[in-house]
Order: C-alpha cells, then sequence, then structure tokens
C-alpha cells in the first residue's frame, strides 16, 4: 500500500490546484484506488490574524497592489483547466491553524475518504465563496457538508483537542524540510514540491510504485 502525505495550506490556491491535478492522476493511474492520501498541516504565514480581512489587501501588502491582476489572472486561467472557480475579490484573509486542527479532527476520527471531503470543501470556501475559515460557526457548517458530525464538531472546536497534536505536525514538517506547499512525500521516501501537471504526478506514481516492487519485501 502506497502512502503519501500532502503537506498543504488551506489558503494556498496552488495547494488547490495541486489537489486536483494529484486526484486526476490517481484516477488514471491503475493502482490508484489502493493510494492511501492524508493530508498534513502547514502555515505559509502562522502570523496571519484571526480576524478575517479581504484577502486582496494583504496581498496588496505582501506583493505590492499592481503585481495582483496579473497573478489573480494567470491562477483563473490555470483553476478554470482544473475546475476551479477562484473568487479572489471575496476571498477573505484569516489565520488557517484551526481549519488543519479540524483536518487533524476529520482524519483521527473519520479517516482519510471525510478529511480529503472536508479539505476540498474548505478550499472551495477560502478561495470560491468568500466564506471566513478562521470562524468556528462557519467551521461547522463546513464540516457538517463533509460529512461530520455538526454536534461533535461544534465541541471540538471549542476544546483545546488537537492543538499540540497540530503545532508539532507543523514544526515536524518544517524538521524534514518542508519550506513550501504543496508538497507531496511518497511512502516517506521521496518528495514532489508544487502542483504539477496531472502528467507528471502520474509519472512519479509509476516510478515510485517500480521503486518500491524492487524492494525486498520484509
Amino acid at each position: 500500500m502506497l502512502q503519501v502525505e500532502v503537506y498543504s495550506d488551506i489558503a494556498c490556491p496552488w495547494c488547490y490546484v495541486g489537489k486536483r491535478r494529484f486526484e486526476k492522476a490517481l484516477a488514471a493511474f491503475p493502482g490508484g484506488a489502493g493510494v492511501e492520501v492524508v493530508y498534513r498541516p502547514y502555515q505559509l504565514d502562522p502570523s496571519t490574524p484571526e480576524k478575517a480581512e479581504p484577502l486582496s489587501e494583504r496581498l496588496a501588502v505582501k506583493f505590492g497592489r499592481e503585481q495582483l491582476p496579473a497573478m489573480h489572472a494567470r491562477l483563473n486561467e490555470i483553476g478554470q483547466a482544473e475546475g476551479i472557480a477562484f473568487d479572489f475579490d471575496s476571498a477573505l484573509s484569516a489565520n488557517t491553524f484551526t481549519g488543519h486542527r479540524l483536518l487533524w479532527h476529520a482524519l483521527e476520527e473519520y479517516g482519510r475518504e471525510t478529511q480529503a471531503a472536508l479539505k476540498e470543501r474548505l478550499l472551495r470556501g477560502y478561495f470560491g465563496e468568500g466564506l471566513d475559515v478562521g470562524d468556528h460557526g462557519k467551521l461547522t457548517e463546513l464540516a457538517a457538508e463533509a460529512g461530520l458530525d455538526r454536534d461533535r464538531t461544534a465541541a471540538f472546536l471549542a476544546s483545546d483537542e488537537g492543538l499540540a497534536q497540530v503545532r508539532q505536525a507543523i514544526d515536524e514538517a518544517r524538521e524534514i524540510g518542508v519550506t513550501a506547499v504543496p508538497t507531496f512525500v511518497f511512502q516517506g521516501k521521496w518528495a514532489v514540491q508544487g502542483a504539477q501537471e496531472t502528467a507528471t504526478f502520474l509519472q512519479v506514481l509509476e516510478q515510485v510504485t517500480e521503486e518500491l516492487g524492487k524492494q525486498p519485501s520484509a
């Protein structure tokens, strides 16, 4: 069984693109159904305030307002090709740590498929619907849509569950050399960085599977 750990952030458009492209590669890969994909936390900017603000304003400070139209136009074009509808005009910047906690909870209590569904819902909410992914009430709604129990989610978000684990996971990501996202780590050995083309991901899956087949059984 091949395991792929995907280090990504909710506030990362290329993580959204990379997720879609990798899923397409899995669908085209003969052994795709047997690949275990889990999402690991990473924060591009841990200093992002918890109070939501227009993403465009935060990006203007970081990159310069004159750079935004070209950046957004490029991502819109790429997104359309992958079935993603970016709406940067309405997107809200918010600290993503709580969202990562919720993704950790989804994996721990519901499993990989539910975690993947929640990841997709958070990305769509952030980049396509102008939702505040730091708000507990909104996160509870999105979790319920992804298949998590509403009451349990609300109780989890109100608690300290997962705080230490997610902090440790983010620290571990940096310790193993993750410096940008998305980063895909195959079987804990091979890392591929960036939102590669679907054909590239498919080639990597084939190569990793071939390498694993060469290794002697334990």
